[in-house]
């Protein structure tokens, strides 16, 4: 296992110039020996470029790759002690689910008798424990995907494990469990795992950090609570939560702000720097408010979809639609009804440039 140390950026064709000219725009990150994290991100957004990275399949264009204070950006994944998991199955169907799991260990000349409790030790947490001698050609394809997160997880002195989006392939009823059985295997075996995925869910179940990325930039890195309470940029607060974040264009003004033409006061008094901003709420934390409060704002209701542990209202302020979850025993307003929607409390996030912006006591 090793402490990753990232200080790089990466171009797939010559002398880029501009952003849009990068795969991954440059950033300095590390990843902790034993962590869990989690890249997470849309299709295209350089994830997967981050994890080759890592891994050594790529070399960055600019900067440097560090393990444990050492400069490997020109080495090999072999040479990095990588183990790799793929969105499909890599294994061998002529051997069997134990050869399979021990490949790794014989190609290093491990003892018989280490790779026969290591195998068996693998195979338990993997649930395969009555599989071992069965052909791996005889399995159903989420079985086979098990067999190759076992293969890399199999090796004990690895520098990190990393799973490029590795539940693709799983039946949706099964992909829960395998994300129950990797976290287990995190805290059992204390491996430095990085987890590239398109899903939040995956993302924020499985890891301890989560990276989350947007047109080749990492936007933040934090734990599933920070990403959900605090989002550091717009992206962020869209893509995580469902639905993601309510967004309002304001002007703050010396004592407040001004929100579709008009006034709301901030809490206890505080200040924003003037001028234009965002005001980010989540749907959770939309209540419904008072008139007159100085925190609401006149809403129309414009559908109700009752999801069965909440409401989810779609309302209309001015041009701007908004979405507010309520719980199913408050008072459920009919469509077309005006309601009060308080937008200023504890949870409100404050946004210029894209960036958050913290409001001064």
């Amino acid at each position: 296992m090793a402490l990753i140390e990232l200080d790089l950026a990466h171009a797939y064709r010559p002398n880029p110039r501009a952003d849009e000219d990068y795969a991954l725009l440059p950033l300095k990150m590390a990843f902790r020996d034993g962590g869990a994290y989690a890249l997470l991100g849309p299709s295209g957004c350089g994830k997967t470029t981050m994890l080759n990275l890592i891994s050594g399949l790529l070399a960055p264009s600019q900067g440097t790759v560090k393990f444990d204070g050492r400069d490997v950006t020109r080495q090999s994944p072999q040479q990095r002690n990588i183990a790799q998991v793929f969105q499909f199955p890599v294994i061998y169907d002529t051997m069997t689910v134990a050869q399979n799991l021990a490949f790794p260990l014989r190609n290093r000349k491990v003892p018989e008798a280490e790779i026969r409790q290591r195998v068996g030790r693998i195979a338990e947490m993997l649930e395969m424990s009555g599989q071992l001698d069965q052909r791996a050609a005889g399995l159903s394809a989420d079985q086979k995907q098990k067999i190759s997160l076992g293969r890399g997880l199999v090796r004990p002195d690895v520098s990190a494990v990393l799973f490029d989006e590795p539940l693709t392939v799983i039946d949706p009823h099964l992909k829960w469990q395998l994300r129950r059985k990797l976290k287990q295997i995190h805290h059992e075996l204390k491996l430095t795992l990085i987890y590239v995925t398109h899903d939040q869910v995956e993302a924020l179940t499985f890891a301890d950090e989560v990276v989350v990325m947007s047109r080749g930039r990492a936007v933040q890195k934090g734990a599933a609570e920070d990403l959900f309470e605090r989002p550091a940029h717009t992206f962020v607060g869209h893509f995580i939560g469902s639905p993601g974040m309510n967004f309002l264009p304001a002007q703050a003004v010396r004592g407040g702000l001004i929100v579709n033409e008009q006034p709301l006061a901030l809490r206890d008094g505080r200040q924003l720097p003037e001028g234009p901003l965002k005001l980010g709420i989540r749907p959770e934390y939309l209540a419904l408010g008072e008139p007159g409060d100085g925190r609401s704002l006149p809403a129309q209701v414009r559908r109700v979809q009752d999801i069965g542990t909440y409401v989810l209202l779609t309302c209309a302020l001015g041009e701007h639609t908004l979405k507010c979850r309520l719980p199913t025993e408050a008072g459920v307003p009919a469509v077309g009804a005006t309601v009060q929607l308080r937008l200023i409390d504890e949870h409100t996030c404050f946004y210029r440039d894209e960036q958050l912006v913290e409001v001064a006591p």
